[in-house]
């Protein structure tokens, strides 16, 4: 919540490019946390980006030259916010893809979906499904639309997701999500867009489900 306040802040202009931030203690105190979970969050903006933090000197919202524009979007942007747009965007990708995508790509994604299949490691698992989505995305022949999806693919790569996988994502989950990509590739190979898309949803779904977990 830190992070996201403190990045709506930088997006909006409330601290322009080139400024100093105010103090520790000042921003502790205007958003009522403790001085260590600001330095936290101060540390998790430096990692985005978005500050650079200079010692005995306080910290800078980065000059323009070093400014990432989706920096602000990925910092502000909380498990739910990237639930929703995923589940706006994937069934649509995926049925634009069965429409326009070529050969080569299906090719691709089962390539992809091999390589899943002795995968165990959450983490390795998870950039695995990224690279089919990501791939997928690009199936569909819209540049706009794949640039879209890029995004959201860095956002999901964000700290906060990499613990929930650490703790939700055991063998029998990877198993299940395993199984869930190769019925969606054989529904692709088939051009099946109600299938596709269902298995989708479904898939969307299961990763619902760790978000509730969670709360």
């Amino acid at each position: 919540m830190v992070v996201e306040a403190l990045s709506r802040r930088i997006a909006s202009g409330d601290y322009p490019q080139g400024s100093r931030l105010p103090s520790e203690r000042a921003l502790a105190a205007s958003l009522n946390v403790a001085r260590n979970t600001l330095r936290e969050a101060l540390e998790q903006l430096e990692k985005s980006g978005l500050i650079l933090r200079r010692a005995g000197a306080g910290s800078y919202v980065t000059q323009p030259e070093h400014w990432d524009n989706a920096a602000p979007v990925m910092a502000a942007t909380g498990p739910l916010h990237l639930h929703v747009v995923r589940g706006i965007l994937e069934p649509e990708i995926t049925r634009l893809a069965i429409l326009n995508m070529p050969p080569v790509t299906l090719d691709l994604l089962a390539r992809i979906h091999e390589r899943m299949q002795t995968e165990t490691d959450a983490a390795g698992f998870a950039r695995l499904e990224e690279d089919f989505l990501e791939a997928l995305a690009q199936g569909t022949g819209n540049p706009l639309l794949s640039a879209c999806y890029n995004l959201v693919i860095t956002t999901r790569r964000q700290r906060h997701r990499s613990a929930m996988l650490r703790r939700h994502m055991t063998p029998e989950r990877i198993d299940q999500q395993r199984q869930g990509y190769g019925a969606l590739l054989s529904a692709l190979a088939a051009r099946d867009i109600a299938e596709a898309v269902d298995l989708v949803q479904q898939l969307l779904l299961e990763e619902q489900r760790l978000f509730m977990q969670e709360d």
